[in-house]
């Protein structure tokens, strides 16, 4: 949620925070605030976790590629600029 605009985060409080679990509440017939809360903060942490996936989907080392694609290809590349340390004749000054 790090990218989030404020109005994005006001409407996500207010669909997520509010409406929905009262929607939820009143449908199934509940009784208790503490119903209505834990519906609230499930509905609202399951859009965080959601929000923060598709932010996390949209950066663009993960465009064309699937997420597991992308961490496999970020592997090997580490795995192979650890293995062939850079070489020391670009700073040798002699």
């Amino acid at each position: 949620m790090a990218g989030m605009s404020g109005k994005r985060l006001l409407v996500g409080i207010i669909v997520t925070g509010v409406l929905v679990p009262l929607t939820l509440f009143f449908l199934l017939r509940l009784e208790t605030f503490g119903q209505l809360f834990t519906i609230a903060g499930t509905t609202f942490t399951a859009w965080g976790v959601a929000d923060l996936f598709a932010s996390i989907l949209e950066k663009p080392r993960l465009r064309d590629r699937s997420p597991g694609q992308a961490l496999r290809e970020d592997w090997e590349r580490r795995a192979t600029s650890t293995s062939n340390p850079p070489s020391s004749e670009a700073t040798d000054r002699s």
